[in-house]
């Protein structure tokens, strides 16, 4: 009897100790410092650019995907969905720098005012930010004269981006629904 104690102790030692390395080597997350990652001191950079939303003729940038059964007879097209790939540029002219493009959809989601849900991806091409994008999702008063929605994110050298955009039309044709947006983007990134 006096053998079998110690056997059975040290048998439930090592499984014990087994259930504890496979413990650890399953673990779903763990914490890190941003040193780790290498992210450097966080800053507030400040982008200006101007938004081409065309939606009307033959080079449409953005397009109606989808929409209900009742959307044209809303006066604010309540349900339709746009996507988009609208240009991104230096100045408020077509023919000015491109930067980069907006790619992504709103939706018409207020049945009492023109307000849209929007997701958006802005897709950078130009300077040092080539190649990164920020990620912006929120509602946007379009008749509203300034507009704020959230950063939700980015990549590239906007890892960990937070921040907001600032939206105000800067020309808008009433009869095609074209319009030229100008934003201002304050974002947090490393």
């Amino acid at each position: 009897m006096a053998t079998t104690f110690p056997k059975l102790t040290s048998i439930l030692h090592i499984l014990i100790s087994i259930t504890l390395v496979a413990a650890k080597s399953d673990r779903f997350s763990k914490t890190l410092s941003p040193s780790s990652v290498k992210l450097s001191k966080q800053k507030l950079s400040h982008l200006h650019f101007y938004l081409h939303d065309k939606v009307s003729g033959q080079n449409a940038t953005a397009v109606r995907v989808a929409q209900a059964a009742m959307t044209n007879q809303s006066p604010t097209f309540f349900g339709a969905v746009i996507m988009f790939d609208d240009a991104l540029t230096m100045e408020p002219e077509r023919n000015s720098k491109l930067v980069g493009r907006a790619q992504g959809m709103y939706g018409s989601a207020s049945q009492t005012e023109t307000g849209l849900a929007v997701v958006m991806n802005f897709a950078f091409m130009e300077g040092k930010y080539n190649g990164s994008t920020l990620s912006v999702m929120g509602r946007n008063a379009v008749f509203s004269t300034v507009r704020e929605m959230p950063i939700i994110g980015g990549s590239g050298l906007f890892r960990f981006a937070r921040g907001y955009v600032q939206a105000k039309t800067h020309t808008i044709d009433l009869k095609t629904g074209d319009a030229v947006v100008e934003y201002n983007v304050y974002v947090f990134h490393y």
